[in-house]
């Protein structure tokens, strides 16, 4: 079984490196066989030769944007897994909690990012708090909807047997949630990497959305898309370390 795991792994890491390779091709070919002006779209060579050429700020910007995505994807998870056991431990919470997270989500991240620059400053902290706020929620549904999964008969026949409720959640409703656990996290990487660069954008003295904003003044497009690649990768490298945690260890979806 882990053999076949990691072929199918191999496997889609092959065809992951061959569709880039190919859209870098039609990329560079369009670019160029069209003569596209850089602010419409650079050559991929071009934006290579870019990266290199900024490979130590492109380095430290993605060093700061990476810290910020993951203080606050794992704060965000504490909090929206905590919530979700809160609610399935004790269920009239559940007429608290729902809308109240519903009601704070309902607007989109962004809007709250002034309020948080003023409060937490533009350093790091304002950052990994968004990223909290944009994550838990995502988190906090998944993790509710596995809960709800659990078959009621099957924790009546458990509570017969003198489990408590603390013994329900360990040994029946968080196995049972965890493939929805993982789907809510696998997803929220994505979203955790975006919040974080579009923060830096609206203020930071450092991260991958303060460089592109800082290029995009400059008129610098291609250290624009360099940017914009680099983060694409950190994204994909975080996106597929929670899909590799999810086929190694949740094994019996």
């Amino acid at each position: 079984m882990n053999l076949s795991a990691s072929s199918d792994s191999a496997r889609q890491i092959g065809r992951g490196f061959a569709g880039a390779l190919l859209v870098a091709v039609i990329w560079e070919l369009s670019a160029r066989g069209f003569q596209l002006p850089s602010y419409i779209l650079p050559s991929i060579s071009s934006i290579v030769v870019g990266m290199a050429r900024d490979a130590s700020i492109l380095l430290q910007a993605a060093r700061f944007t990476a810290t910020e995505a993951l203080g606050g994807y794992a704060s965000g998870a504490l909090i929206g897994i905590s919530l979700a056991v809160l609610v399935a431990m004790v269920p009239a919470a559940r007429n608290v909690a729902l809308p109240f997270a519903t009601a704070i989500n309902s607007v989109p991240v962004v809007a709250y990012s002034p309020l948080v620059l003023l409060w937490f400053g533009m350093g790091m902290a304002s950052k990994i708090v968004m990223v909290a706020v944009a994550v838990s929620f995502t988190i906090f549904l998944s993790t509710l909807a596995g809960f709800d999964r659990v078959d009621r008969r099957s924790v009546d026949l458990i509570r017969s047997f003198g489990a408590s409720r603390l013994a329900v959640l360990w040994r029946l409703r968080i196995p049972t949630a965890l493939p929805l656990i993982i789907a809510g996290l696998r997803v929220s990487t994505v979203r955790s990497v975006i919040v974080a660069i579009v923060t830096e954008m609206l203020g930071a003295y450092g991260g991958l959305g303060w460089v592109i904003y800082q290029a995009t003044l400059q008129i610098d497009f291609v250290k624009v898309w360099a940017a914009i690649i680099v983060a694409s990768a950190i994204s994909l490298a975080f996106f597929g370390a929670i899909s590799f945690v999810e086929r190694r260890y949740i094994f019996w979806r």
